[in-house]
C-alpha cells in the first residue's frame, strides 16, 4: 500500500560515565523510526488523539473510506473490461456470420471465387484476431508476474 511516509529522529546524548577515548564515538546517538502506509503507528495515533478530539478515529475512518473507494473503482474497471470483451465477442460473431451468409449467397449465385474469398477472409480474420489477443494477454500476464516477483525480492 502506498501512503504517507513518516520519519522521526530522536537525538540521545551519550552516557556521561562511558570510558571511551575521544573521537571514537560521537557525543550523540541518532535513533530514527519510519513507516509507510495510510495509518500511522499506534503511539503516533495516541498523540493525534491528544491534539485533535477523536483524531485517531478520524484517521482510521479516512483510511477505510479510501480503501472502499479503491475497491469500488477496481470492481468497476474489471466489470467494464469484462462487458467490453463480451460485447466484442458478440459483434465479431455477428460480423463473421453475416460474411459467411453473404459468401454462401455469392456461391449460390455462381460467383464461387468471391463467395469463397468472403468466407475464408471472415473466418481467417476472426481466428487471427483471437490468437493475437490470446498471445497479447499471455505476454501481459507474464510481465505482471515478473514485476510482482521483482517487488517481492526487494
Amino acid at each position: 500500500m502506498s501512503g504517507k511516509r513518516y520519519k522521526r529522529q530522536k537525538i540521545v546524548p551519550a552516557a556521561p560515565n562511558a570510558q571511551v577515548a575521544r573521537n571514537e564515538l560521537p557525543s550523540e546517538i541518532k535513533l530514527s523510526a519510519s513507516f509507510s502506509g495510510p495509518i500511522p503507528p499506534p503511539n503516533l495515533l495516541a498523540q493525534y488523539n491528544e491534539i485533535i478530539p477523536n483524531g485517531a478515529e478520524r484517521i482510521l475512518a479516512m483510511a477505510e473510506r479510501q480503501s472502499a473507494h479503491r475497491e469500488r473503482m477496481e470492481s468497476r474497471v474489471i466489470n467494464g473490461n469484462t462487458s467490453s470483451q463480451t460485447r466484442g465477442s458478440y459483434f465479431a460473431f455477428i460480423l463473421v456470420l453475416v460474411s459467411v451468409i453473404c459468401g454462401s449467397y455469392l456461391i449460390h449465385e455462381g460467383k464461387s471465387a468471391a463467395g469463397l474469398t468472403s468466407i475464408i477472409a471472415a473466418i481467417g480474420g476472426a481466428v487471427s484476431v483471437f490468437f493475437y489477443m490470446r498471445n497479447t494477454q499471455t505476454k501481459e500476464r507474464d510481465e505482471k508476474s515478473s514485476n510482482l516477483d521483482k517487488r517481492r525480492n526487494r
